[in-house]
């Protein structure tokens, strides 16, 4: 089971780091599995990542760096360099993970943010050509949930405040939990994309907002009270799932991945001490929390310092299950299912390069307005310019294409 958060920071929660935000169910899944301190996005936005872990593949491979966007987008206008196109549809071609999964019997369920294809009948609404259904998932459903997302098919909705204690009730997650009732008694890969805690920042549990503003420095932004109680939302709903598979009985030989699909929203999210955010490919933009548990195969409390990246996860779960690679397709990533079982690993596998490429703009709009330089914890909207990044044993190198400009 891969559960993936949407802009969480690498130090979004209480387990990671951060002083403010209370998450316990994922602290708790941290203490029953291993956390993992340099796991890496493969690309520092949203669709780009996505489809890396979906397919092993990395995003430059696949001609898939940005998110995805209409034929008839632009990038900002009076900018140096010419990008590349703006990706569409993930291409049927590509071997995802249900499709790797699911020919060794088990039942797949893609549920939430798909977001690697044309939008259809509405922002993130999902391709009936290119969605999670033609691409190996059996069932699934793109529920919003909980999520502001919902509020305009729910007119009404975003004033009705939640009584102090409750989260109140996510279709998204129920939804899930029906997934995992109805295959309780066959192998099963469920892929659950929360839409928590990406943009519009708004909780109606007023009372969690309220708890965190008292908390937060004086003078913080208000919406990163509203962004801490989406947080620790997010954790509540995957206690919820947690809870059902122990409830089910099969919680003691599911294999549960826990990450983001990138850095943390520069307005809202604190991702210091490291440099950037979303968008860019300074440590900010692409480190990942990343937690496995699976009771007596991946060492309980563990936590490692072993690198890897988002093209990782299909080889790994692959070999984690005995599944055979896609015949003939150039992965990315690889196998480090002995880095998360805590083995000893091959040393090529620990310094082996990672490789970023972001050749794009941003923001699309009020790209001059955004701050110039990319800072820390400045909670502001930095300029992003097309570069790129290698990582190689402890060093790290990004390159700037507009000027050829190296940073070691």
């Amino acid at each position: 089971m891969v559960i993936l958060a949407d802009d969480l920071g690498w130090r979004d929660l209480r387990c990671t780091g951060n002083p403010w935000h209370d998450t316990p169910h994922l602290d708790q899944l941290a203490r029953e599995g291993a956390r993992f301190t340099q796991a890496y996005a493969a690309a520092p936005i949203c669709s780009a990542s996505r489809v890396a872990l979906l397919t092993g593949r990395s995003p430059a491979r696949l001609g898939f760096e940005f998110v995805t966007k209409p034929a008839t987008s632009r990038p900002p206008a009076g900018l140096p360099l010419r990008v590349p196109p703006y990706p569409l549809d993930l291409p049927l071609s590509e071997v995802t993970l249900a499709e790797v999964l699911g020919p060794g019997g088990y039942a797949t369920g893609y549920f939430g943010k798909w977001h690697v294809s044309a939008h259809d009948g509405g922002y993130l609404g999902w391709s009936p050509t290119h969605g999670p259904r033609q691409q190996g998932f059996g069932e699934g459903d793109a529920e919003f949930g909980l999520h502001p997302y919902a509020y305009p098919g729910r007119p009404g909705v975003r004033e009705e405040t939640l009584p102090a204690g409750q989260y109140g009730e996510d279709a998204l997650t129920t939804k899930a939990i029906a997934f995992l009732r109805a295959r309780r008694d066959r192998p099963f890969f469920l892929m659950l994309g929360h839409y928590f805690a990406h943009d519009p920042i708004h909780s109606r549990a007023a009372w969690l907002a309220r708890k965190y503003a008292a908390r937060l420095p004086a003078g913080a932004d208000p919406r990163r009270a509203e962004y801490a109680a989406m947080v620790e939302t997010l954790g509540h709903l995957v206690g919820r799932l947690l809870a059902a598979l122990q409830e089910l009985g099969v919680a003691e030989n599911t294999l549960v991945v826990f990450t983001s699909d990138n850095g943390g929203h520069p307005a809202y999210s604190a991702n210091g001490p490291l440099r950037g955010s979303k968008w860019n490919l300074h440590e900010g933009g692409i480190r990942e929390p990343w937690i496995v548990r699976w009771p007596g195969r991946v060492p309980a409390g563990a936590v490692s310092d072993g690198p890897f990246a988002g093209t990782d996860l299909l080889p790994t779960l692959a070999a984690a299950v005995g599944a055979p690679l896609p015949a003939g397709v150039t992965l990315g990533g690889r196998n480090l299912w002995p880095v998360w079982r805590g083995e000893p690993a091959a040393t090529e596998l620990l310094t082996r390069p990672l490789l970023w490429h972001f050749p794009y703009y941003h923001p699309e709009t009020g790209f001059a307005a955004a701050r110039p330089a990319i800072g820390v914890d400045d909670f502001a909207v930095s300029q992003t310019r097309p570069h790129a990044a290698l990582r190689l044993g402890d060093w790290k190198l990004l390159h700037r294409f507009e000027d050829g400009r190296d940073e070691l």
